[in-house]
C-alpha cells in the first residue's frame, strides 16, 4: 500500500531558511505560512532543520529574535530520505521517531519535504478519493432545515 516513493506526495516547493537568518524570519514563516518545520539550506545544500518545537524547546524570547541567527537553533542531526525511498519508510520513521517531517535530498541537496501530514493525506485519498467534508454536510444541511 504504501509503495510509492516519497516523491509522489513530497513538496516540491518547500520554503527553507539559510543558516544566517534570524529567529524573527523564522517565527514569521512559521506563523504566516502555517508550516512547523524550515528546511535550512546553504546554496541547496541541507545544513539543518528549524521547527516550532525548537523554538519553544529552547525557550527563547521573542524579543531576542531578531538577534538569534537560524544556525544557532537548527538542528543538524537529521533524519532524511531519497525521492526514490519509499512513503512506507516515511511512515515507520515518523511513527519509531515521533517527529512530523523528513528532508528529501539527493547528493545533500534538498529536492522536496515529506510530512506526516503528507502521509496522512496520500493514505485518506486512497481510502476516500471523493470524501465529503464536513463543511459541505453542514452547509447541505443547514439548506434543508430552512
Amino acid at each position: 500500500m504504501m509503495n510509492e516513493t516519497v516523491q509522489s506526495i513530497m513538496i516540491k516547493k518547500v520554503i527553507t531558511l539559510h543558516p544566517e537568518d534570524t529567529l524573527a524570519l523564522a517565527k514569521e514563516y512559521f506563523l504566516n505560512r502555517r508550516i512547523h518545520h524550515l528546511p535550512v539550506v546553504d546554496e541547496g545544500r541541507l545544513v539543518g532543520l528549524i521547527t516550532t518545537y525548537d523554538l519553544w524547546k529552547k525557550d527563547i524570547k521573542m524579543s531576542e529574535y531578531d538577534n538569534i541567527k537560524v544556525k544557532d537553533v537548527m538542528s543538524t542531526r537529521i533524519l532524511k530520505l531519497s525521492p526514490e525511498d519509499k512513503i512506507g519508510t516515511a511512515a515507520e520513521l515518523f511513527l519509531d521517531n515521533r517527529f512530523h517531517a523528513l528532508p528529501i535530498v539527493r547528493d545533500g541537496m534538498l529536492v522536496g519535504l515529506v510530512t506526516s501530514f503528507d502521509v496522512l493525506k496520500y493514505e485518506f485519498k486512497k481510502e476516500y478519493p471523493t470524501p465529503i467534508l464536513f463543511k459541505e454536510v453542514f452547509e447541505e444541511e443547514y439548506a434543508t432545515a430552512s
